[in-house]
């Protein structure tokens, strides 16, 4: 007897999208609310005293938690979506900034060194989508097919195994 591989079938639906742009505004608001909260400006560099741990703090922390959220909303791929949220608050915070007001020794930072923040930033989220994930999941890695997120199922799948 000579065995088939199903495929899997999955549709990107309207609701789907929905949840995705709920979750990616509520993870940039999560973001833009941090840096506010903290009355930390990534994009601005006034000397070695910038890089507090306040800053770092802001660097890491407040986008590993907006990832975290962004997963537990948009549910399993969130990890994928995670990256975008402190993306557009940064590409937004960098740009919207206006450096005439800046007083002398203060600058924007060159954007070779803020896409290394950037990169920082997007992977901390990643790191918190992962751990909602984790929380979304109970586990990680392989699942018995009875446990296989409902999302994932064959369709039409036989209990046969």
């Amino acid at each position: 007897m000579m065995k088939t591989h199903k495929k899997y079938e999955y549709k990107v639906i309207v609701l789907d999208i929905l949840w995705g742009i709920m979750a990616l505004s509520v993870g940039s608001a999560i973001v833009y609310f941090g840096d506010r909260l903290l009355n930390v400006s990534l994009e601005v560099y006034f000397g070695i005293s910038t890089f507090s741990p306040i800053w770092v703090l802001d660097l890491i922390f407040v986008p590993l938690v907006a990832g975290f959220v962004v997963s537990l909303i948009y549910g399993l791929g969130g990890k994928m979506l995670a990256h975008f949220a402190p993306l557009f608050v940064r590409i937004f915070g960098y740009y919207s900034i206006d450096t005439a007001l800046f007083p002398d020794g203060v600058m924007l930072l060159p954007i070779g060194y803020w896409i290394l923040i950037i990169i920082v930033s997007m992977e901390a989220a990643a790191a918190g989508g992962l751990i909602g994930e984790f929380v979304i999941k109970k586990t990680y890695g392989r699942r018995p097919k009875h446990l296989i997120h409902k999302r994932y199922q064959l369709k039409n799948a036989e209990n046969t195994d």
